[in-house]
């Protein structure tokens, strides 16, 4: 009996299965455990494994609603904008690499400007996204956190950075490193009135933006695994001609060293912030005119 003769004859009853398409997104594999991971499991932990605890990396707006109380963020200094000030090609144009990031991001920038409540408490914030050309630091990422940082000072409010970046951007040269001293310097100026900066780092935080704001900050809390470093370890390993220590450069090894000063997990990392500013806290009363103020200089 020939194949097709025998696949006629089937009992009745049996039905060919049908093919069953998967929906993309329902499922994301853990980089640190391997782990197939539901998108509801790791929404409802906020974005870490429940197994292993790995951070994954998430944009600035869920670092926005992670961090601030509801309906409280207002962004500010939303204008600014990159242009390509060196005529840059690589392997692509420099003002494709930026309109492909605006779609992307849906915004016009590296990083998210504004001012919030946090457990009540008014703060100016400013959050990286890496998913804008790696969160790369250009003339308007340290524009934006400058004057940021004058805001900060002019209300008399803490301020608050998230960094998860590459460092500084090439496509804008010695105009991209110039921001390295210029928001140190008005982080300067927000030492000098006695005003709290808190500097979160997640992974991973480095380059030219480790080397300035993201660990000047008067408390420095990480992500636990996050690589946080100016250069890569493998550089680092290739200069100096060594094997590097065990986990060098991870967050929880810069913390036994005195680099940083918490270790925090994501799930924590809003309580962790309230308690500090509540700690500093001069308690002086920041009405709903401050924050107003805030918003009428910043649109």
């Amino acid at each position: 009996m020939d194949q097709v003769s025998w696949l006629k004859r089937r009992k009745p009853g049996i039905k060919d299965a049908k093919k069953r398409d998967m929906p993309d997104g329902l499922w994301r594999k853990c980089e640190g455990c391997g782990e197939i991971v539901y998108h509801k499991e790791l929404e409802r932990n906020l974005w870490t494994c429940s197994k292993c605890g790995s951070h994954f990396r998430i944009t600035a707006d869920k670092y926005r609603d992670i961090l601030t109380d509801e309906g409280s963020f207002v962004e500010l200094l939303t204008g600014l904008e990159s242009i390509d000030p060196l005529g840059f090609v690589d392997s692509k144009k420099y003002t494709d690499r930026l309109e492909a990031a605006r779609k992307k991001t849906g915004r016009n920038s590296a990083v998210l400007t504004g001012s919030a409540r946090l457990g009540g408490r008014l703060a100016m914030m400013a959050i990286l996204d890496f998913n804008f050309l790696g969160g790369s630091m250009g003339s308007v990422m340290g524009e934006k956190i400058a004057r940021l940082t004058r805001m900060a000072i002019e209300e008399h409010v803490p301020l608050i950075t998230l960094s998860s970046t590459g460092g500084a951007r090439m496509q804008e040269g010695i105009l991209s490193l110039m921001q390295m001293a210029k928001t140190s310097a008005m982080l300067a100026r927000l030492h000098d009135a006695g005003l709290l900066h808190i500097a979160i780092q997640a992974h991973p935080t480095t380059g030219g933006v480790t080397a300035s704001f993201a660990s000047l900050g008067d408390v420095i809390i990480a992500e636990p695994g996050a690589l946080i470093g100016f250069a890569g370890p493998r550089v680092i390993q290739q200069t100096i001609r060594e094997e590097l220590p065990e986990g060098f450069q991870r967050a929880e090894f810069l913390m036994e060293h005195g680099m940083i000063d918490m270790v925090v997990h994501r799930k924590e990392l809003k309580s962790a912030v309230v308690k500090v500013l509540d700690f500093f806290s001069d308690d002086r009363d920041r009405s709903e005119d401050t924050l107003g103020q805030a918003r009428r200089q910043g649109l």
